[in-house]
């Protein structure tokens, strides 16, 4: 303890000196509106070059200056106005295609239309048909099956797409490489189509609904709602759930692999979530009495649920509890993924310009933050476990929005400031 006393001091005394040695610009000035202004004019540079002749842009010693809150927005549009031109001029072909190849593997899809396309934009749901661990034709038809729910499902409005799962295995709508296809087929309809990216819905009836109890948690960031369907979920964990709203239902006699008997604990667990944190877990459990595993569509209510739901990109709370298929980001609490293991949690809650933390091991932290959760001029407080880790300005930089843009691929998951909170004892 009394080394640990040592450590904590230590630490603090050279937080202290560096804080005093630090220029007044980073002690909470307003930047430089000078400095800030001739970072976007060398952006504009930048960008103006063909894309095979950019240098790396960590690389360019703009990219890392202070921007102003205006400028920070405007390097925003900038760096999104061209990722948007680059994803027009090499993704049209694969949605054309219905047929999209990522790292060896190909993963089909088909889709319908429906209703009128809102102002803001269709919304997307994305619907991961049944099968598994079968021959390849038993899963394709279980695709064309998909496709033709739709018309049953009928969303009031919106793109209702289907993907072929890109293997024939059990766990087909859970292995790792599925999330890097459906972050791919969000970017690509944000841009090609205008889907809205604050009404993304993920849907799944059997082996699809294996996929949602999976997927949901981890790539809730993406999501404005989803829906399980008859389905099993292995080992997943229902606290990424807390900001969006997740529909559940199930055939009372649907007793294979226990999926009735787990579907009511699931519906109790989501039950005690929301009674515990009132503000989150909104959710819709259904056990449908004398169905087995085939619901004869009683589980369409599951859609007017879903399209009560729209996004919010930036919660002021967020728990994120990493699957076996770990991720680096969700919303704007991030990890490294060399350090991140299975069943590490983070809560993270922000009120005002403080963000408290809680994570179950002590791992260090990155938290992307803008002028719309908290004023970046001003200074921002991080507590851990109740102790301030982290009281002082932070920067609004061209790095950080590139870095977030291309990560997630959205423009609403951008972030100018990146703000490290590291492990209390150094790796």
């Amino acid at each position: 303890m009394q080394a640990y006393r040592a450590h904590c001091l230590r630490f603090a005394l050279t937080t202290c000196l560096a804080v005093a040695a630090a220029p007044a610009s980073l002690l909470g000035a307003p930047p430089d509106s000078q400095h800030s202004n001739t970072a976007i004019k060398s952006l504009q540079g930048w960008l103006g070059r063909p894309r095979d002749q950019r240098p790396p842009l960590k690389n360019e010693s703009f990219s890392s200056s202070a921007l102003t809150k205006e400028d920070a927005a405007k390097a925003q549009d900038l760096l999104w106005q061209d990722h948007a031109a680059w994803i027009r001029s090499t993704r049209a072909d694969e949605m054309k295609a219905k047929r999209i190849e990522l790292d060896g593997r190909t993963m089909k899809f088909d889709l319908k239309i429906f209703g009128e396309k809102p102002a803001a934009g269709y919304s997307l749901f994305i619907s991961m048909h049944g099968g598994g661990g079968a021959p390849p034709q038993v899963n394709e038809q279980q695709w064309i099956n998909q496709l033709r729910l739709g018309d049953a499902y009928l969303p009031t409005e919106g793109v209702y797409l289907t993907p072929r799962a890109p293997t024939d295995t059990w766990n087909l709508w859970h292995e790792g490489h599925v999330d890097a296809f459906f972050d791919r087929i969000i970017e690509n309809l944000i841009v090609l189509e205008g889907i809205n990216a604050n009404r993304v819905f993920l849907m799944g009836y059997s082996a699809g609904g294996d996929g949602v109890y999976q997927l949901a948690p981890r790539m809730a960031d993406r999501l404005a709602a989803a829906s399980m369907m008859a389905g099993h979920p292995n080992e997943a964990s229902p606290l990424g759930l807390r900001n969006i709203g997740f529909a559940l239902h199930m055939g009372a006699l649907d007793s294979a692999y226990r999926r009735n008997a787990i579907a009511g604990e699931w519906q109790k667990r989501l039950d005690e979530l929301a009674s515990q944190d009132p503000d989150g877990y909104a959710h819709q459990v259904q056990i449908h009495e004398g169905k087995g595993h085939w619901m004869e569509l009683e589980d369409r209510a599951a859609i007017p649920f879903m399209e009560k739901f729209t996004r919010t990109p930036r919660p002021t709370k967020i728990v994120w509890h990493q699957d076996d298929v770990i991720h680096d980001r969700l919303y704007w609490v991030g990890t490294d993924l060399t350090h991140a293991t299975a069943g590490d949690q983070v809560t993270a809650e922000r009120t005002g310009s403080t963000i408290s933390l809680t994570t179950s091991r002590d791992f260090a932290v990155s938290l992307w933050l803008d002028d719309s959760m908290l004023d970046a001029d001003q200074p921002v407080t991080v507590t851990k476990a109740g102790a301030i880790v982290f009281s002082g300005p932070v920067t609004r930089t061209i790095s950080a929005l590139q870095e977030s843009l291309v990560d997630r691929g959205q423009s609403d998951l951008m972030f100018p400031v990146r703000l490290e909170v590291p492990a209390s004892q150094p790796k």
